[in-house]
């Protein structure tokens, strides 16, 4: 406290510059835009991705893409922020340092970047996680994402400083979306180096990739930051042989980055139908709901032999006394939101699949399509049957009589009585499940 015409008066200390920055200025808008970006392009897709723990991982990884030019424009626009203030020659008449200054600057730009894109994975986890039907979470990727924005947004404030120009900004955002997006796939190694490599959604990093990936990019940075505020360039050294080293692990590594999903390679059944329906362990929540798309599928098979022993769902072809269970995969269409969109679509698709067991190749006649028919119309009509009726009977006279011949053995299997039906449906099975068209039974 001091007197001042006799009366105390409180001393008023200065903020300290970076939290000047961070709470005003660009840094916070940085990060709002990056939350709303983000938050606009997963609500656009979240069909795609919302009810898979997987698949929400894999997206929150490759909408890098995009956030990673954002934070290094937004960093370009604040390097350029002195000269657009022509201040340039008052910092550098400034008590601190050069690189002091520079961190005050782009500390807050990076950290902000960085939080948005974190706040938006946390959201779009909390938004997967009612809707999640089996699998694990795997986070893992997240904090090597998050260091690689924050070292865009650094980056992007060097490039910021050093070109004069007001469309900067806009020019580094184009140009790293371009070098993300196509230019380091044609170097052959440049995907193990990209934070925003693609990745299938079975695919999970191996437990220190975001640590090399956060060492690569972060070293990167850090180069660039003392080589422009420093005199002793040598200094960056130390982080620049960081981050090469980092990025020959990475290139080495290759492939091995990423690895199938453990879970994928399991699957959960319900064996009290016949056949069994099993599906992949990563989405065991779907199980009831697939077994009742399918209950009047196994309803009518009860008692018929012959059968696939169940419905698989399994990486690779179904072995031969497997069929192969419609996929649910990728989000979007059979499955959103944790829901099948259409079950008798998917009874449909099931029967096809039990028909169609092993190649076959194209040995087949008149006769035994007329079969394949009645057997799909008997136990899960295609959707668009009465669509496919009608274009028949307003065809040709042909199509008109082959439209007759197949309705004739729709309605002969339906009239069928059960011992006798069940006898005719495990010689159908037989003779397909053999590829013995010669063998399919007459109707």
């Amino acid at each position: 406290m001091s007197l001042v015409a006799g009366r105390k008066q409180p001393i008023v200390r200065p903020q300290h510059p970076l939290r000047t920055e961070a709470l005003r200025g660009l840094a916070p808008w940085s990060g709002a835009a990056v939350l709303l970006t983000l938050a606009a392009t997963l609500a656009g897709s979240a069909g795609r991705w919302q009810g898979g723990w997987d698949e929400t991982a894999a997206q929150l990884h490759n909408v890098l893409l995009v956030v990673v030019p954002l934070a290094a424009a937004a960093g370009c626009r604040q390097g350029g922020r002195e000269r657009r203030r022509h201040t340039e020659e008052l910092w550098r008449t400034a008590a601190r340092g050069p690189l002091v200054r520079f961190l005050a600057s782009a500390l807050p730009i990076g950290l902000w970047t960085a939080a948005g894109y974190l706040v938006a994975a946390a959201l779009a986890l909390l938004a997967t996680w009612p809707y999640a039907q089996g699998g694990r979470l795997w986070p893992t990727a997240l904090p090597g994402d998050a260091v690689a924005v924050a070292a865009a947004a650094l980056i992007g404030q060097v490039v910021g400083r050093l070109v004069p120009t007001r469309l900067a900004a806009p020019l580094l955002a184009v140009a790293g979306y371009l070098g993300l997006g196509l230019a380091l796939d044609r170097l052959g190694f440049g995907r193990s180096l990209k934070p925003a490599f693609p990745v299938p959604d079975t695919w999970v990093p191996v437990w220190w990739q975001p640590v090399a990936m956060a060492v690569w990019a972060g070293g990167l940075a850090a180069a660039a930051v003392l080589v422009h505020t420093l005199r002793r360039r040598s200094t960056a050294l130390l982080p620049l042989a960081a981050a090469t080293a980092a990025g020959a692990l990475l290139v080495q590594t290759g492939d091995g980055l990423w690895h199938d999903d453990p879970v994928a390679r399991r699957q959960v059944c319900d064996t009290s139908t016949t056949p069994a329906v099993c599906v992949n362990a990563r989405y065991a929540g779907l199980l009831p709901q697939v077994t009742d798309a399918l209950s009047g599928i196994t309803g009518r098979l009860k008692g018929v032999r012959n059968l696939p022993v169940r419905w698989e769902d399994h990486p690779g072809s179904p072995r031969p006394d497997e069929a192969e269970l419609p996929m649910v995969t990728p989000f979007g269409r059979s499955v959103v939101r944790g829901r099948l969109t259409d079950p008798q679509q998917y009874a449909w698709e099931a029967v096809a699949a039990l028909r169609l067991r092993g190649d076959c190749g194209e040995r087949t006649n008149a006769r035994v399509l007329r079969a394949d028919d009645a057997v799909e119309n008997y136990l899960a009509p295609n959707p668009l049957r009465k669509a496919f009726d009608d274009e028949d009977a307003q065809g040709d006279e042909a199509h008109r009589a082959e439209l007759r011949k197949r309705r004739a053995a729709r309605a002969r299997l339906a009239a069928m009585d059960e011992d006798e039906r069940r006898t005719w449906l495990s010689a159908y099975f037989a003779a397909r499940g053999a590829c013995d068209v010669g063998g399919v039974p007459e109707l």
